[in-house]
């Protein structure tokens, strides 16, 4: 007689939405808190739901959400509506495409553009945009139709696409495999120390706010994902400092952590604390000043400039440069006229 394994669910009214493989070294959590930590703009209500909705399945087996996670443990995420990217609609935007062939393109996305669909951003993506305008592009390992790469929201700069399938394949295993060029330009809070370096370390999502990654160390240094970032100082200007970073792996907001990890938080980086002054003086005079700065780049100063890979197709060694866009370019003529009248004080 055959023993029959547990009965799963009918989870055809169902939709997957997320799946997640636990570290080895989790320690016991429940599962509503867990995911908390890796699903962004999401209610532990929503969750709590999905798992009387038998929608929340650990090794196969619907949990409730009281389970602890263990080691290992294979979790899925299934809600009764379909995933967002699942339903995607074209919609006609202006694209600032710097360059295009039958193969890929390279678009310079504005700062305050989405790139993809997610929980609050439902439409007006960048994707929305890419399908409105080219048919048939490949999905990535996401389901994300054309997407090799992505850049935050309000971050500026270069992104390619790619428009086959053979593109896809190629231009993701460069960036996987750090053959890419991707170089950035910020503007950091304080006066960096050295003219350049190294910044190492496993990136994750922060134990305690979930909407930040941060930096792992010590007992926990082998959590989250390795993570290589290179900086060299472009200009010193007193209290901040304008500064290039050089990606050598591509992490969820790796700029913005690393550089708050060596204690130089991005300017007007909301999300990681620089929209407060965090060097200077306390003068009412200097704290109008960066007010008005704030005003003129009210996003994170972070733009990526440079992109280079190999072409799939032609194997040549394409770079594409953009330039700083104007918010910043005038927060930083700001910040140099202010500094040059400081020196002159002196």
């Amino acid at each position: 007689m055959e023993t029959q394994g547990p009965q799963l669910p009918d989870n055809d009214n169902l939709h997957e939405h997320y799946t997640f493989k636990v570290d080895k070294g989790q320690t016991p959590l429940r599962i509503d808190k867990y995911l908390l930590n890796y699903i962004e703009d999401i209610t532990r209500s929503k969750l709590q739901n999905a798992a009387k909705n038998e929608g929340i399945l650990v090794n196969g087996i619907p949990v409730k959400s009281n389970y602890k996670v263990r080691p290992n443990d294979a979790i899925r995420v299934l809600f009764e509506h379909p995933t967002y990217e699942a339903l995607l609609v074209g919609e006609e935007m202006p694209l600032d495409i710097v360059y295009e062939d039958d193969t890929l393109l390279v678009v310079n996305k504005p700062a305050g553009l989405v790139v993809h669909p997610g929980h609050g951003n439902y439409s007006g993506t960048l994707i929305n945009g890419l399908i409105h305008r080219f048919d048939n592009l490949p999905n990535n390992s996401s389901e994300r139709p054309g997407l090799v790469h992505r850049i935050d929201k309000d971050t500026s700069g270069l992104l390619v696409v790619a428009k086959t399938e053979e593109a896809m394949r190629h231009l993701s295993l460069q960036f996987a495999e750090k053959t890419s060029e991707r170089e950035y330009v910020a503007l950091v809070w304080g006066n960096v120390a050295l003219d350049e370096g190294v910044v190492e370390g496993n990136i994750g999502r922060h134990p305690k706010n979930r909407l930040q990654n941060t930096v792992y160390e010590g007992e926990d240094a082998d959590k989250g994902k390795p993570a290589v970032t290179h900086y060299k100082v472009l200009e010193r200007l007193g209290y901040v400092t304008l500064v290039s970073c050089k990606l050598e792996t591509g992490r969820t907001h790796q700029i913005r952590v690393h550089m708050k990890h060596i204690g130089h938080t991005l300017f007007n980086d909301e999300r990681y604390g620089g929209d407060a002054i965090l060097k200077g003086t306390t003068f009412t005079k200097y704290k109008q000043f960066v007010d008005n700065c704030f005003k003129l780049l009210p996003r994170q100063a972070l733009h990526a400039k440079t992109l280079g890979f190999v072409h799939p197709i032609t194997k040549a060694f394409l770079r594409f440069e953009t330039p700083v866009p104007d918010d910043m370019v005038k927060c930083i003529e700001k910040w140099r006229n202010y500094s040059k009248h400081q020196e002159a004080d002196l």
